[in-house]
């Protein structure tokens, strides 16, 4: 059975497969010493070579996901010229490949991060095409009136296109400061700021509490993280076609309605 060498190698870990597409084009990685190709399709028994190192396999290791509560003040990248701190400081080593990071959150937007070994997962979570959708709390500085929400829920034009939330709820506060939750389903650079900026209005504070089925657990310290269960990673895969949806009793459900709190 042959699969396309992208898809593979993201599976592997090795990194997601937009990266890997673009590895190919670069003439990085190599099949059967010859430089591979965009769609070009392999077996296990094939020889790969990324930047010249052989890979010791290329059947399907175990699939690590974990959440990771990001506080603010860190950045999402391995690797930063102004030294900032990172989160993968704070993360464990995988046993195989690298973690790979589901959308990430700027240095100032803190909460749920999902981090995976499998390139293929990350892939169709951040897909348009899954049309998962993003909460986020958010602290709100001004005087939000029933036409910017309006706005909001209808769609602005930001400079890289149309961009709407799709639900937008008020959970407290008063005066000058007041929190929301609020939801859509894509994940453009700094997408909520931009979208509040829009009407003349300032966050003040922003967390990520949801992506998908997923809910930043309630008890989960910032800086923390932990592995989801067996059942939770059966209803991520699943929402993105990856697994067959699991029967879970109601009183141990991970992905209850989550209560609207302030943050």
């Amino acid at each position: 059975m042959t699969e396309k060498l992208q898809k593979v190698l993201a599976r592997l870990g090795i990194g997601s497969r937009r990266q890997i597409e673009i590895w190919i084009q670069q003439g990085r990685i190599q099949v059967n010493q010859q430089l591979a190709t965009l769609g070009e399709r392999v077996t296990e028994t094939d020889i790969i070579r990324v930047d010249g190192k052989q890979l010791r396999q290329i059947s399907t290791p175990k699939r690590q996901i974990l959440c990771y509560h990001k506080p603010l003040g860190q950045i999402c990248t391995r690797h930063d010229p102004e030294q900032r701190p990172s989160i993968f400081e704070h993360l464990p080593s995988p046993k195989q490949g690298k973690w790979i990071t589901v959308g990430r959150l700027d240095i100032n937007t803190g909460g749920l991060l999902i981090l995976t070994t499998d390139g293929e997962l990350a892939h169709r979570l951040m897909h348009p095409s899954y049309c998962l959708e993003r909460e986020y709390a958010v602290r709100i500085l001004g005087q939000v009136t029933e036409q910017a929400i309006s706005n909001l829920l209808q769609g602005v034009f930001l400079e890289d296109g149309p961009a709407h939330f799709k639900s937008i709820i008020k959970i407290g506060g008063q005066g000058a400061n007041s929190w929301y939750h609020v939801t859509l389903t894509e994940g453009k650079k700094r997408e909520v700021r931009r979208l509040w900026e829009s009407q003349n209005l300032i966050v003040s504070r922003l967390m990520r509490i949801r992506f998908g089925p997923f809910i930043l657990p309630k008890g989960l310290k910032a800086g923390h993280h932990v592995y989801l269960s067996e059942a939770e990673e059966h209803t991520l895969l699943a929402a993105v076609g990856l697994a067959a949806p699991v029967s879970i009793p109601e009183n141990k459900r991970p992905h209850r309605p989550m209560k609207r709190q302030r943050y």
